[in-house]
């Protein structure tokens, strides 16, 4: 079956540690591997379409510790960087049809017994996609208490790498205004 595709690009955010030195860099994802990419694959950088969305993203990271975002140093807290994608055709698993096509069921990310769909189902498609050239994955964000509407998006890092527009520190994102 082929995969569907949908158009994106624009101004995304990514979630970073304020010490890393290229935020926008893929390397992390080809060693360790993502939801959409197999541990020493392919680089990929992992982006938010919302800033709400890069909130759960956050939530996630902190759920079991025995500290939250708001015991955070904000000088050592995730940073929000922006980035601009070039406009282009990604896998869709945003849409039904694309969650179909793409071998996944319409309750992406969950699944028909209501559990996360794991990185083991996520990789191949995504190994499927950049084998094909694809410039990434559009999704439906898998992020705690995410809206059906969140995106996230996995963006191949293939040729002219990803600018930083704007880097902020968490105390000037974070917190809903």
């Amino acid at each position: 079956m082929n995969l569907r595709t949908v158009r994106r690009g624009g101004a995304y955010f990514r979630v970073a540690d304020p010490s890393w030195a290229n935020p926008l860099d893929g390397g992390h994802a080809r060693a360790a591997g993502g939801r959409w990419n197999p541990p020493g694959s392919f680089p990929v950088v992992y982006l938010n379409r919302e800033v709400r969305t890069a909130r759960a993203n956050v939530t996630r990271n902190f759920e079991g510790r025995p500290y939250q975002p708001e015991d955070l140093d904000p000088a050592e807290a995730p940073v929000l960087v922006t980035t601009d994608v070039p406009e282009d055709e990604f896998v869709d698993v945003v849409s039904d049809a694309g969650c179909v096509s793409a071998g996944l069921p319409v309750t992406y990310p969950r699944g028909a017994n209501g559990g996360m769909i794991g990185h083991a189902v996520c990789q191949p498609i995504g190994q499927r996609a950049h084998d094909e050239g694809r410039s990434g994955v559009a999704c439906r964000s898998a992020a705690p208490r995410a809206t059906r509407e969140e995106e996230e998006l996995a963006w191949f890092e293939r040729g002219d790498p990803l600018a930083v527009l704007q880097r902020r520190r968490f105390d000037e994102w974070y917190w809903p205004a």
